[in-house]
């Protein structure tokens, strides 16, 4: 059977959601799936990246690393897509990538793949859910197959994120737990896996 191609396509300013992209893609991998973690382009400004030396040494680490095209969503059969929270909604960064798609969506080119999604917000009730439910009305718009982690494992119970995996970070004082790496992973694995039977119902019908 083909092993499922499965894009995670992410923004990430300080490093949380670069962070969580890793663990995705490790529970992914291991469920059989062939992965590709790619960054969306950062848009702020140099003087606002450099007032943030988080911010800056995550931009510096990450400089050579991939960024995301339209031919990683159209080469994926699952996309994943990962954002810090803004206001309870997703980065201008990740939408600005999402509103690069229209041709491929008015094409029908991004209906019956599976989507997902995971953020990171600063505090403990800072729309992590809110951001997930958002950027999951793109979801519905490209005709997408929306396979979140609900509470199919144990670890979603100490999460508590059915949405998708998620992280309050304490404005960077709180590392991501144990428990969040492993509902993170167990997402990777549950979207590769669904989306390997979807591939395979599909061939045999």
């Amino acid at each position: 059977m083909t092993a499922p191609k499965v894009a995670i396509i992410y923004y990430s300013s300080t490093g949380t959601v670069h962070a969580l992209a890793q663990e995705y893609a490790a529970g992914a991998e291991d469920a059989g799936a062939e992965v590709r973690v790619r960054r969306v382009a950062e848009l702020a400004p140099p003087e606002a990246i450099a007032s943030n030396p988080a911010w800056q040494a995550h931009h510096d680490a990450v400089r050579a690393e991939p960024v995301a095209t339209t031919d990683d969503v159209l080469w994926a059969d699952a996309v994943v897509f990962g954002s810090p929270t803004r206001f309870g909604n997703v980065s201008a960064q990740l939408k600005q990538f999402l509103d690069t798609l229209g041709g491929q969506w008015a094409q029908g080119l991004l209906a019956d793949k599976v989507y997902s999604g995971f953020t990171s917000t600063a505090t403990a009730h800072g729309g992590r859910e809110s951001t997930l439910l958002a950027l999951y009305n793109t979801v519905h718009h490209f005709g997408g197959i929306l396979v979140t982690p609900g509470y199919t494992d144990p670890v979603q119970f100490a999460t508590g994120t059915p949405y998708g995996p998620s992280h309050a970070d304490g404005q960077g004082t709180i590392p991501i737990s144990d428990d969040t790496k492993a509902s993170a992973r167990f997402a990777g694995r549950r979207v590769a896996t669904v989306t390997r039977d979807l591939l395979a119902g599909r061939a045999a019908a």
